[in-house]
């Protein structure tokens, strides 16, 4: 087992005021991170990150075929098709331990870490991937890794099996799993706030002074990706503060159709598009300032209790929604792949030398099964992004029948273009040579 070592990053990377440091965006001006040997600036670093959804997607509309520009996506996958050339469809994978037991936890505690789970309400699995990923780079950025979500855990038992595994695909440790942030305004603070600081004042006010005097000392063209950034950050700034202060509550109407008290400012978004779309940003705002290379963003739990006025399917939740399998279901599939789509968008506006932030970057979306009636034989899997040049896609890469079909074996590619070397991982000890 062989694993690249990095050196510390660089104080220069940071734009720092009290209590905030804030990590740049690439510039061809300086080695923002920390490559001193280069003088006209270093190589942007790979970013991984992992969407989840749960309870799988439409029987019918989850599909590729064909490469490049003229790939044809199902319905589901159809918000991507702007990005058909850094799409990388994967059939066939599937998690052996998730075969067991049948039920959502079984098919969602090892996802990511492809370990076999405790039974008896004891809660055991292993490290997961993007963690494996995070302790291999830390002190590479500030913040290890993201791990955001937007629906509570649950604290149950079903059918033998603690529902944490239900909750959570980020683990730590064997018996740890990594905690989840649903507070926009507290992920925020985790990637530009210092332990301990006042949260009372804008970030951006707060290093105002310091990205001044930097913006002198760069090129002009810098000095655009500069203000483009803090730009970026104003606006989520802006948007945490507004969250919720509209009228649309998400899930059952209560008695009344406007809150009849003053929403909590650092609290929960009432709407979950809302919701979804900050976290979104966030993780976007993550990579863009390389204040972390490594996120998940859980855009719910499996056996969901979600629901979706916004595209006016409120009557069901989302666990039991998923077992119709019609149009409103497909609608509430489409927006889980919107915010995929957004997230491409954005990265792919974001230049980093010869390559955008989403060539340099590997964005995986999964789910624990492939449809809402448990079936697991395969999983669906899709990814956007190039790995820093190192992934070849506009392809469609069908694994059904073929000997080497794990989820981990995925992983280990995955891994490897993110500069960790590891001989096994998980149920697997070979790389798909097809990444």
């Amino acid at each position: 087992m062989s694993d690249k070592v990095f050196q510390p990053i660089s104080r220069r990377t940071f734009l720092r005021g009290a209590g905030v440091a804030m990590a740049l965006p690439w510039l061809e001006s300086t080695p923002v991170w920390g490559d001193t040997s280069s003088k006209n600036g270093s190589e942007a670093p790979v970013r991984f990150a992992v969407l989840f959804s749960g309870n799988g997607y439409h029987s019918r509309e989850w599909w590729a075929k064909g490469e490049g520009a003229s790939m044809e996506l199902g319905k589901v996958l159809d918000p991507l098709a702007p990005h058909k050339e850094k799409l990388l469809f994967l059939r066939g994978l599937y998690n052996a331990e998730a075969l067991i037991g049948g039920i959502h936890s079984c098919q969602t505690g090892n996802l990511l870490t492809g370990a076999h789970l405790a039974p008896g309400g004891e809660v055991r699995s292993g490290v997961s991937c993007d963690q494996v990923i995070a302790e291999r780079t830390k002190g590479q950025t500030r913040v290890p890794s993201l791990v955001l979500g937007t629906e509570q855990p649950i604290a149950a038992i079903h059918k033998n099996y603690s529902m944490i595994y239900s909750s959570h695909i980020s683990w730590s440790s064997a018996t740890t799993p990594t905690p989840l942030e649903l507070y926009p305004a507290l992920a925020f603070d985790r990637l530009f706030r210092s332990q301990g600081a006042r949260t009372d004042k804008s970030v951006l006010d707060a290093v105002m002074d310091d990205a001044t005097d930097f913006r002198r000392k760069v090129s002009s063209a810098d000095r655009h990706r500069l203000d483009e950034y803090l730009t970026s950050v104003r606006e989520v700034e802006q948007q945490i503060e507004n969250a919720g202060k509209h009228g649309r509550l998400q899930g059952w109407r209560p008695t009344i159709t406007e809150p009849d008290m003053k929403r909590p400012p650092d609290g929960i978004p009432q709407d979950i598009d809302q919701h979804m779309r900050l976290m979104s940003d966030i993780m976007v705002l993550g990579f863009r300032t390389d204040t972390t290379r490594v996120c998940t963003l859980k855009l719910n739990n499996d056996h969901s209790s979600l629901r979706f006025p916004n595209l006016g399917v409120d009557y069901m939740i989302h666990h039991l929604l998923s077992h119709t399998d019609g149009d409103d279901w497909l609608k509430v599939n489409r927006f889980f792949t919107q915010q995929l789509a957004y997230i491409a968008d954005k990265l792919d506006k974001v230049q980093e030398g010869e390559r955008t932030l989403l060539d340099n970057s590997m964005i995986l979306m999964c789910s624990s099964m492939m449809t809402g009636s448990h079936n697991n034989d395969q999983l669906p899997v899709v990814m956007v992004g190039r790995g820093g040049g190192r992934i070849k896609t506009g392809r469609v890469l069908d694994y059904m029948g073929k000997p080497n079909r794990k989820m981990c074996s995925l992983y280990l590619s995955l891994m490897d273009k993110a500069g960790v070397h590891l001989d096994s991982f998980g149920d697997s000890k070979e790389a798909l040579a097809e990444i």
